[in-house]
């Protein structure tokens, strides 16, 4: 498949503004000819010589992925993962020009979504490429999604979340009432701020998005 062809199938699925491919290898004319590929692709992409190089880069917080070689001069690819991984949830492909099974299995354990080898196929490395960006979209939009449901959950008074785990673990209003030691009535109006303040349409929702807040682990620590 020549790259004209390649480039042309994928014109409908081209990734939205702000989303970036990152490059590091220490070969140029990989760098070259990589992102020559990408942006033939409608792929924003950024270079760096070096895993030190871009771990110094301040990198705009929106949806990304890595190419990362495996084999370069001072930190290797498996190093640059590894401190990649204390920061961001990153997608990392690797390539290599002489891979091993050792190495390979090191990378998949520390959570990279390929390992292609050079000469690199550019149809898989396409692909590869789409799915890290999706996966990337899918933690981000979860991430954002969690943070909203902690500042709707904080927003609670202290009582209201003493209230919220009793009302998910099935309590009736007056059980509630009772283990906290005040009338089925305040326990009522608590409800009712708490569907409130959390968005909850219904009672099944709440108990979904308690759920999610994890409180009976946060009550146990």
């Amino acid at each position: 498949m020549t790259r004209t062809a390649i480039s042309s199938s994928l014109r409908g699925s081209m990734v939205p503004s702000g989303e970036m491919v990152y490059i590091v290898d220490d070969d140029a004319s990989v760098r070259e000819a990589l992102s020559s590929l990408l942006r033939a692709n409608g792929k924003q992409v950024q270079m760096f010589t070096s895993g030190h190089e871009f771990l110094s880069f301040p990198r705009y917080d929106s949806c990304a992925c890595l190419i990362l070689d495996l084999r370069m001069p001072g930190m290797n690819g498996l190093q640059v993962q590894e401190l990649i991984a204390a920061q961001t949830t990153i997608p990392v492909i690797f390539i290599t020009g002489r891979g091993d099974v050792p190495s390979t299995v090191t990378a998949m354990k520390g959570g990279a979504m390929d390992f292609l080898t050079k000469p690199i196929d550019e149809t898989a490395l396409l692909a590869s490429i789409e799915r890290a960006l999706g996966q990337d979209r899918k933690l981000r939009l979860a991430a954002s999604e969690q943070e909203s449901l902690l500042v709707r959950y904080r927003s609670l008074t202290p009582r209201e979340q003493q209230v919220l785990p009793l009302l998910v673990r099935g309590l009736l209003n007056k059980q509630a009432a009772g283990e906290l030691g005040i009338t089925e009535y305040t326990v009522q109006i608590h409800r009712g701020h708490i569907m409130r303040k959390m968005e909850a349409d219904s009672f099944a929702t709440l108990v979904k998005l308690a759920s999610k807040l994890n409180l009976e682990s946060s009550e146990a620590s």
